[in-house]
């Protein structure tokens, strides 16, 4: 381990590095060891970022589409000459192996040079009902928006979801995730030089620190990835103001299985849906498996074989998939879940406890876990776990299918495993959810990613992700 990679300068606020009196220990999940002290932002550093960010914000208004563009891709270039360092960061501090890691900082470039290409169609509209008549519109942004991130995907949360807030010429005040903030302070290294002073800032804290920003008057736009608990707590105080906010909450996926799926093909998209390279501590992994009953015991079988291959272990090391869940916390709360599956009577058929080697004994592991017989009255069928637990559940009749995996309050993603036209599209319209995949996995630029229901408010990684940065002015004149 390179230490060098977590020397941190402090917080980023106002164009400079900010070290509070006040400090907390982040850790190594793998080891349960300290990785770094971390500066714990106070209420006038705080403030003091959103004063910055508000003046800032006026100067990065008038620069003009094209140079806000070029400066997001001078950005994009120093991240990938970094690229190795942030992904061994989130390796060690958040415990997600390498190889994804890798991938990870690379998407996130891809979303940012996505949005920078895409900053000059956001177009107002034009009319004219009579001679000397012009009605148009313009979208203008909000001023300073604040970012809220989850632990499980630190570096990409951070780059990628401030680009498009920037780009329409807003300031931006991220609030790392309490558990993984390295990546995200040393991401703040890459800024100067770039932007004016106090445009980005980047500050740590807990739940008491995000509602103190949620409050502020002068923030006008929050987005989040978080928790549904989290997210509600936030909309609560945002909604005195009337703050416009985005959510993007949990999952509880089902993956559809018919009766005319191929059975490999279907492990296969289980495997690489849940993300064992995070854990399971993905808001889209198909955490709950419906698989038709006539194909359920060959697919069950299949899956244990297939899973039982998984390596566990350090996760800076290429040939591990499985790292720790992120932080003692975690760690309970997962086992939590698996004991309360046990109890209700699921049948565990795999995993359910932890390595116990030397090397990996004082680390947060958790061996992949596979439950079957899984009502849809269990804890483990409702509640999203958000670790590497999977819960397969059968079904006979297309209703009853769709009943089970409309049963949840959340919805997120769905998907669907078919050889048939019919089903797939049938699914598709009947699934209460904001994202499908049919017979894939996997997300692209430009493709609106939002849930339903609990899971969240609002579409991402899409254009319309980029306008809703900008509030809508409608200017109607007449000339003489």
């Amino acid at each position: 381990m390179k230490q060098d990679l977590f020397k941190i300068k402090g917080t980023y606020v106002n164009g400079q590095w900010h070290n509070a009196s006040s400090t907390y220990a982040v850790i190594n999940p793998s080891l349960n060891e300290k990785l770094a002290d971390v500066p714990l932002s106070s209420k006038e550093e705080l403030e003091l970022a959103v004063q910055s960010g508000s003046k800032a914000q006026k100067i990065w208004s008038k620069v003009s589409l094209k140079e806000r563009a070029d400066l997001m891709l001078k950005l994009c270039s120093r991240i990938v000459e970094k690229a190795e360092s942030f992904a061994q960061m989130d390796t060690y501090n958040a415990g997600n192996a390498i190889t994804f890691a890798r991938k990870d900082v690379m998407q996130a470039v891809e979303h940012m040079k996505y949005f920078a290409g895409l900053v000059r169609e956001v177009k107002g509209e034009t009319f004219s009902m009579e001679s000397n008549h012009l009605n148009y519109s313009r979208q203008q942004p909000y001023g300073v928006v604040l970012k809220i991130n989850s632990f499980n995907r630190p570096f990409r949360w951070c780059a990628e979801k401030l680009a498009a807030p920037i780009l329409m010429g807003n300031s931006v005040i991220i609030k790392n995730s309490e558990q993984a903030p390295i990546s995200s302070l040393r991401f703040c290294e890459l800024l100067d030089g770039l932007f004016p002073d106090g445009l980005i800032n980047v500050v740590t804290g807990g739940a008491d620190s995000g509602s103190w920003l949620v409050k502020h008057p002068l923030i006008k736009r929050i987005a989040v990835i978080s928790s549904v608990q989290t997210g509600i707590a936030i909309a609560k105080d945002a909604a005195p103001l009337l703050k416009n906010i985005s959510l993007e909450l949990g999952g509880k996926n089902p993956l559809i299985v018919f009766e005319d799926a191929d059975i490999d093909f279907a492990v296969d998209l289980t495997i690489k849906g849940m993300r064992f390279d995070t854990k399971g501590e993905s808001c889209s992994s198909p955490s709950r498996i419906l698989v038709h009953k006539k194909l359920h015991d060959k697919y069950l079988a299949a899956l244990i074989a297939q899973v039982k291959k998984i390596p566990v272990g350090l996760p800076w090391i290429e040939s591990n998939v499985v790292g720790p869940v992120v932080s003692k916390k975690q760690y309970e709360s997962v086992n939590k879940y698996i004991q309360s599956g046990i109890s209700e009577g699921a049948k565990l058929e795999l995993g359910g406890n932890s390595p116990q080697s030397d090397e990996l004994k004082n680390g947060f592991f958790i061996n992949p876990t596979i439950f079957s017989n899984v009502k849809s009255t269990m804890k483990i069928a409702n509640e999203e776990i958000f670790g590497p637990v999977i819960s397969v559940m059968t079904w006979d009749s297309y209703d009853e299918m769709m009943n089970i995996a409309n049963a949840t309050e959340y919805g997120l993603t769905a998907g669907i495993v078919t050889n048939s036209l019919t089903n797939a599209m049938k699914t598709a319209e009947d699934i209460q959810c904001g994202y499908v995949w049919i017979n894939a996995a996997g997300r692209y630029a430009g493709a609106p990613y939002g849930g339903w229901k609990l899971s969240g408010l609002g579409v991402e990684e899409c254009f319309d992700e980029l306008k809703s940065y900008t509030k809508t002015k409608n200017i109607n004149m007449k000339w003489m």
